[in-house]
C-alpha cells in the first residue's frame, strides 16, 4: 500500500514538473530558439499599439510582424521595423540571431548606442539604423560583418572618428554616416572598398584632407562629404573615379584650384563645390561633361571669365557661380535655342557690360539672379521672351530707363524686381508676385490702381488661408513685421536657425497653432500670453534665444503639449504648478536659464515624461521622491543646480532611464544601491557633489553604461568594487577626488571599450594593472602609493589586491571543509568507542576479581585425523585484557576461536 502510495506521488510530481516546464517554454521560450531571442530584443523596445503586438509565444514567430524567415521557417534571416515609431535601445542580443542577413530599425526613435555585439551577425548583409537618436562611437567590430552591403547608421548622434575597421568590409556598395557628430579624419582604409558605389559623410565634424586613396574606389557613384571641416588641395586624384555621378563638397575648406581633371568624369552629373576657398578659374574641361545637370561653385575665389557653354552641356540646367570674384561678361553663346538651363545665379561678382541678349535665348529658364554686379544700360523690351521666367533679380547695378512693360506677361512671375523709372501697370498682371523690392530705387508716379489684383502680395495683403512658414535653416535677420499678428489661420511656423531679433510677440495672434519652432535665433523679452490661447499647440520650442521673464502660467491651459523647449535663455521665477495640467508632456527643457526654487513634486504626476533636463539653473532644496513616479522617464538631467539631501532610492524605479546626470549639486549621503535597478543607464555623471560612503557593488549590474560613469570630486571611501570590471562598454570611467583607497581592481583592466581613465587623487596603493599603461600619468597623480607603468616603476614586494574567489575555488574550499569534518569525527568516534570497550573490560574484570589465573602459558595439542599434530598456545586472563584493551573491537571474535580451539 505504501509503495503504491510513494508511486503516486511520484508520477504526480513528475506531471507537475512537465507541466510547469511547459509553461517555462510557453512564457519564456525555449533559449536554443530565436523565438525566445526575440521576445528578449522586444523587452527593450515600445511603440505604438500593433507594432510588436503579435510578438507572443501564443504565435509562430516567422509570423510576427517584421520577420523574414529562411524557407525552413527555423531561422531569422530578416527584421524590418524601419518606420515603426519604436523607441528603447537596440539589444546586443541581435548577435544571437546568427543568420540574419537584414537588420532595418530605421527611422524610429531608439536611443543608446549601437551595440558591438552586431559585429557577431557574420552573415548580415544590409545594416540599417539611420533616422533615430542614436548616441556613442561607431563599434569597430562592425568591421567583423565581412559580408555587409550596406550600412546606413547615419542620422543620428554618433560621435568618434570613423572606425578604420570599415575598411575590411570589401563587399560594402553603400556607406552612410551623414548627419552625425562624427570627427576626425576619413580614414585611408576607405580606399579598400573596390566594391563601393555610395559614400555619404555630410553634416560632420570630420576633418583633415581628402585621403588620395579614395581613389581606390573604382566602382564609386556618389561621394558625398559636404559641411564638414575638410581642407587641403582638392585631390586630383579623383578624376580617377569614372563611374562619379555625384560629387558634394560644399560647405569645407578645400582649397587651391579646381583640377582639370575632374572634367574626365564624364558620367557626372551633379558638382556641389560651393562654400570652400578654392580659387583660379573655371576649368574648361568642365564644358566635357556632357551629363552634367547641376553645377554650384558659388562662395569661393574663383576669378577670371565664365567659359561654359550649353551648346556642349545640353543637360545643364542649374547654374550657380554667385559669390566669387568673376569678371567680364556673360558669354554670348552661353545658351542656345535648345538649352535645357533653368536656373542661372550669377550674384555679387565683378561681371559687367549690358544686359547679356543671348540670355533671351534661353527659353526654359526660370530663375535669373544678375543682382550686384556691374551691368549698365537698359533692360531689353523683349524679356517676355522669357516665358518660363518666375524669378528675376536685378538690383545694385546700373541698369537704368523704365521698366519695360512687357514684364507685365508674366503672370507668374515672383520674388523680387529692383529697378528704376516708372512703376509699369502691366506689373500688375503678375499675379503670382509675392515681394518687390522697390527699395533704392527711383521710381516716380502713382502707384497703379490695379495694385490690388496682386494678391500674393506679403507687405500688401496677407493670405487668409495661410497655415504653414517655414523659413528655417536660412540667415534671416531683423525684427518681425508687427503685421504677422493677422495670419490668423496659421497652424505651423518654424522660423528656427536664423537671426532673428525683437518680440515673437507678431507670431502670436493665431489661436490655431500646432507648432512654433523658433529654436536659435536672438529673439528678446517676455514670452507673449497671448501663446495660452492656442489651446492645440503640441510643440513649442523657443531654445537658444534671449528670452527673459517667467515662464507664463497660463500655460496650464495647452493641455495638450507634447514639447515644451525653453532651454537657453534667461528666464527667471519658479515653475509654475499650472504646468501639471499639462499631463501629455514628453519633454520638458528648462535647462541653462535662471530658473529658481525648489524641483516640484508634481512632476511625479507627468506620467508621460520622457526627458527632464532643469540642468544649468538656481534650484534649491531636495530631489522629491515622486520623481520615481515618473517611469517613462529617459533622461533626467538636474546638474549645475543648488540641489542639497539624499539622492532618493525611489531613483530606481525610473527603470527606463538612459542618461542621469546629477553633478556639480550638493547632495550628500551615499550612493542609493537601488540605482542598479537602472538596468537601461549608458552615462551616468554624480560627481561634484558631497557623496559619502562607500562606491556600491551594485554599480557593476549597470552593464549598458557605455557614455562615462563619473563618481569624482565626492568624499567616497573604501576600495573600489571589483564588480565595475563588469561594465564591458564603458568608454569613460572618472573617481578622482575622492577617499578611495586600496589596490586597483585587476578586474578593470578587462574594460577594453575605455579610452579615458582617472583615477587621481585618492589613497590607492599598489602596482597599477598593465592594461592601464596606455593612459597618461595624470589618470594617477595624487596617489602616493601607486606604482607602476606610467608612474615609476615598484621596488617593494606588490601588495596584491583581494580577489574574490571564483566558482571553482569556492567548491574546493567547501569539498575541503567537508573531508575535514568528516575526518574528524570519525577520530572522535573511534575515541568514544575506544573508551566504551575499556569501560566495558574494567566492569567484567571486576566482576571476576575473586579468581586467580595463572600467568603461565598451556601448551594444548590437537591431533587431526590425519595423524598429525597442532600446537595451539592458549593466552591467559591478563593476556586476553590486554589484547581487549588494543583491539576491543575484534574481541568477539578472538574470544570465539579462543572457545572453539579449547574444546
Amino acid at each position: 500500500m505504501n509503495s503504491e502510495m510513494g508511486t503516486t506521488h511520484m508520477l504526480h510530481l513528475i506531471l507537475l514538473f512537465s507541466v510547469l516546464s511547459s509553461v517555462h517554454v510557453l512564457t519564456h521560450g525555449d533559449s536554443s530558439t530565436e523565438s525566445y531571442w526575440l521576445l528578449r530584443i522586444k523587452s527593450l523596445l515600445t511603440g505604438p499599439v500593433g507594432v510588436l503586438e503579435n510578438w507572443s509565444p501564443r504565435a509562430e514567430f516567422c509570423t510576427w510582424n517584421g520577420i523574414t524567415c529562411s524557407d525552413d521557417q527555423t531561422h531569422v534571416v530578416g527584421l524590418n521595423l524601419s518606420g515603426s515609431g519604436l523607441s528603447g535601445l537596440i539589444s546586443a542580443e541581435f548577435s544571437r540571431l546568427s543568420s540574419l542577413q537584414t537588420l532595418d530599425l530605421s527611422k524610429n526613435y531608439l536611443t543608446g548606442s549601437v551595440p558591438p555585439e552586431l559585429g557577431q551577425l557574420h552573415n548580415l548583409r544590409e545594416l540599417l539604423l539611420y533616422s533615430n537618436h542614436l548616441s556613442g562611437n561607431v563599434p569597430p567590430e562592425i568591421g567583423h560583418l565581412k559580408k555587409l552591403q550596406v550600412l546606413r547608421i547615419g542620422d543620428n548622434s554618433l560621435t568618434g572618428q570613423v572606425p578604420r575597421e570599415i575598411g575590411n568590409l570589401t563587399d560594402l556598395r553603400v556607406l552612410g554616416l551623414a548627419y552625425c557628430q562624427l570627427n576626425g579624419t576619413i580614414p585611408a582604409e576607405i580606399g579598400n572598398l573596390k566594391s563601393l558605389k555610395s559614400l555619404d559623410l555630410q553634416k560632420n565634424s570630420l576633418g583633415g584632407p581628402i585621403p588620395r586613396e579614395i581613389r581606390g574606389c573604382e566602382e564609386l557613384q556618389n561621394f558625398a562629404a559636404s559641411n564638414n571641416m575638410l581642407e587641403g588641395e582638392f585631390p586630383a586624384l579623383m578624376g580617377n573615379l569614372k563611374s562619379l555621378q555625384i560629387l558634394n563638397l560644399a560647405n569645407n575648406s578645400l582649397s587651391g584650384s579646381i583640377p582639370i581633371d575632374l572634367g574626365r568624369l564624364f558620367n557626372l552629373k551633379y558638382l556641389n563645390l560651393l562654400g570652400n576657398r578654392l580659387d583660379g578659374e573655371v576649368p574648361v574641361e568642365f564644358n566635357q561633361l556632357g551629363q552634367l545637370e547641376k553645377l554650384d561653385l558659388s562662395r569661393n575665389n574663383l576669378s577670371g571669365s565664365i567659359n561654359l557653354f550649353t551648346t556642349q552641356l545640353t543637360n545643364l540646367q542649374d547654374l550657380v557661380l554667385s559669390d566669387n570674384f568673376l569678371t567680364g561678361n556673360i558669354p554670348s553663346n552661353l545658351c542656345n535655342g535648345n538649352s535645357n538651363l533653368s536656373q542661372l545665379f550669377v550674384a555679387r561678382n565683378k561681371l559687367s557690360g549690358k544686359f547679356p541678349l543671348d540670355l533671351l535665348n534661353c527659353s526654359s529658364l526660370q530663375e535669373l539672379d544678375l543682382s550686384d554686379n556691374y551691368f549698365e544700360g537698359e533692360l531689353p523690351s523683349e524679356l517676355d521672351k522669357l516665358e518660363n521666367l518666375t524669378d528675376l533679380l536685378l538690383n545694385n547695378n546700373s541698369f537704368s530707363g523704365n521698366l519695360p512693360p512687357g514684364i507685365g506677361k508674366h503672370e507668374s512671375l515672383g520674388n523680387s524686381l529692383s529697378m528704376s523709372g516708372s512703376i509699369p501697370v502691366e506689373l500688375t498682371n503678375c499675379t503670382s508676385l509675392t515681394e518687390i523690392d522697390f527699395f533704392g530705387n527711383h521710381f516716380s508716379g502713382s502707384v497703379p490702381q490695379t495694385i490690388g489684383k496682386l494678391k500674393n502680395l506679403v507687405f500688401l495683403q496677407f493670405l487668409s488661408e495661410l497655415f504653414l512658414i517655414t523659413l528655417y535653416n536660412n540667415s534671416l535677420s531683423g525684427p518681425l513685421p508687427e503685421t504677422l499678428f493677422l495670419l490668423k489661420n496659421l497652424r505651423i511656423i518654424n522660423f528656427s536657425h536664423n537671426r532673428f531679433t525683437g518680440s515673437i510677440f507678431p507670431l502670436s495672434g493665431s489661436s490655431n497653432l500646432t507648432v512654433l519652432d523658433l529654436t536659435n535665433n536672438t529673439f528678446s523679452g517676455p514670452i507673449p500670453l497671448s501663446l495660452s490661447l492656442s489651446k492645440h499647440l503640441t510643440r513649442l520650442r523657443l531654445a537658444h534665444n534671449l528670452l527673459s521673464e517667467n515662464i507664463p502660467p497660463e500655460f496650464g491651459n495647452l493641455t495638450g503639449l507634447n514639447f515644451l523647449d525653453l532651454s537657453f535663455n534667461n528666464l527667471t521665477g519658479e515653475v509654475m504648478p499650472e504646468l501639471s495640467n499639462c499631463r501629455k508632456l514628453g519633454h520638458l527643457l528648462l535647462n541653462n536659464n535662471q530658473i529658481s526654487g525648489t524641483i516640484p513634486s508634481w512632476l511625479g504626476t507627468l506620467q508621460e515624461l520622457g526627458e527632464l533636463d532643469l540642468s544649468s539653473n538656481t534650484f534649491h532644496g531636495e530631489l522629491p521622491q515622486e520623481i520615481g513616479n515618473c517611469s517613462r522617464l529617459l533622461k533626467l538631467s538636474l546638474h549645475g543646480n543648488k540641489l542639497f539631501g539624499e539622492i532618493p532610492s525611489q531613483i530606481g524605479s525610473l527603470t527606463s532611464l538612459n542618461v542621469l546626470t546629477l553633478h556639480k549639486n550638493n547632495f550628500s549621503g551615499s550612493i542609493p544601491s537601488t540605482i542598479q535597478q537602472c538596468k537601461k543607464l549608458y552615462e551616468l555623471r554624480l560627481s561634484e557633489n558631497s557623496l559619502t560612503g562607500l562606491i556600491p557593488s551594485e554599480l557593476g549590474k549597470l552593464t549598458e553604461l557605455q557614455v562615462i560613469l563619473d563618481l569624482s570630486k565626492n568624499f567616497l571611501s573604501g576600495e573600489i568594487p571589483f564588480s565595475l570590471g563588469n561594465l564591458m562598454k564603458l568608454e569613460r570611467l572618472n573617481l578622482s577626488f575622492n577617499q578611495l583607497h586600496g589596490n586597483v581592481p585587476l578586474s578593470l583592466g578587462k574594460l577594453t571599450s575605455l579610452h579615458m581613465l582617472n583615477l587621481s587623487n585618492n589613497h590607492l596603493e599598489g602596482q597599477i594593472p598593465s592594461p592601464f599603461s596606455r593612459f597618461p600619468l595624470s589618470s594617477f597623480l595624487g596617489n602616493g602609493r601607486l606604482c607602476g607603468p606610467p608612474l615609476p616603476p615598484c621596488l617593494g614586494p606588490i601588495i596584491r589586491e583581494k580577489k574574490p574567489l571564483s566558482n571553482t575555488a569556492v567548491a574546493g574550499v567547501i569539498v575541503a571543509i567537508v573531508f575535514s569534518s568528516t575526518l574528524i569525527c570519525l577520530g572522535l568516534l573511534y575515541v568514544m568507542l575506544r573508551i566504551w570497550c575499556n569501560w566495558k573490560k574494567v566492569s567484567v574484570s571486576s566482576s571476576e576479581a575473586g579468581l586467580e589465573h595463572k600467568r603461565e602459558e598451556e601448551k594444548w595439542v590437537y591431533r587431526e585425523a590425519t595423524g598429525r599434530d597442532f600446537e595451539y598456545w592458549k593466552v591467559n586472563s591478563s593476556q586476553e585484557k590486554q589484547i581487549s584493551s588494543t583491539a576491543c573491537i575484534f574481541q568477539l571474535k578472538v574470544d570465539t576461536e579462543t572457545v572453539d580451539h579449547s574444546f
